[in-house]
């Protein structure tokens, strides 16, 4: 097999951000449509997966983020075929302070919603990620950070 046959997934990272009874989500602009999704992005080169979800949060709705907890990992095939694949990392943690600086651009706005709003605005939810990632939150247990290793150098 060559490197360039070999399949690849996406990683990505998002952030369960409780405050309330409340969760923050970002509506963001996707293709010419208004979605809703958890503060989310993809891994970068070098980072770890807690770094992707601080800068992720922050870039996203100017909210600092302290992860706590790993919530889950998820794979999800978009519907556009089983080429395209996400390996999706949540983590649940702490919202600290909001600065005052411009959101990633596609970022339309960071919106508090109760579990109710985040049911009703299902047809609108970036993918079926979003409120299955804040039912696990309520419903599964969690584990620590360190359930995650770094590869040694």
């Amino acid at each position: 097999m060559t490197e360039s046959s070999v399949w690849k997934p996406h990683v990505t990272v998002a952030a369960i951000c409780e405050k309330n009874h409340r969760f923050l989500l970002v509506r963001e602009l996707v293709k010419g449509r208004e979605v809703f999704n958890q503060p989310a992005g993809h891994l970068d080169p070098g980072e770890s997966l807690e770094q992707a979800v601080i800068r992720e949060t922050r870039e996203e709705t100017a909210y600092d983020f302290t992860p706590q907890q790993l919530c889950g990992i998820y794979r999800y095939i978009p519907q556009r075929g089983i080429e395209e694949t996400i390996i999706r990392f949540a983590y649940s943690g702490v919202v600290g302070q909001q600065h005052q600086h411009p959101l990633d651009e596609g970022i339309l706005s960071a919106e508090w919603m109760t579990l109710d709003e985040i049911r009703q605005t299902r047809a609108d939810h970036r993918s079926t990620l979003v409120l299955q990632c804040v039912l696990d939150y309520l419903e599964k247990p969690s584990y620590p950070l360190q359930v995650f290793r770094s590869a040694c150098q």
